[in-house]
């Protein structure tokens, strides 16, 4: 599993999460990540939305929280880990 690390704008420590899943859905990025490398464990999960443009240097990454957006997306992840029992 791909660890990443999070730099928060506001300057806070770097947050780590691990890559359980990514895909692109009309031309955006998202990535499904988790606080947790242990799959056994119950872990908090979570989609985030590539904001960045081909011309940054690194990617620039936000939350979803609208819950259109959220529904869609989760849908599309639940799909490609079947076997996986995915909450977010």
């Amino acid at each position: 599993m791909e660890k990443i690390k999070f730099i928060p704008d506001n300057g806070d420590e770097a947050v780590e999460f691990y890559v359980l899943e990514q895909t692109r859905i009309g031309g955006v990025d998202y990535l499904l990540v988790t606080d947790c490398a242990d799959e056994t464990e119950d872990a908090e999960a979570y989609i985030l939305k590539d904001l960045s443009s081909a011309q940054d240097e690194q990617a620039v990454y936000e939350f979803v929280e609208d819950e259109e957006e959220l529904e869609t997306v989760s849908a599309l992840f639940a799909d490609l880990l079947e076997d996986t029992d995915l909450e977010i």
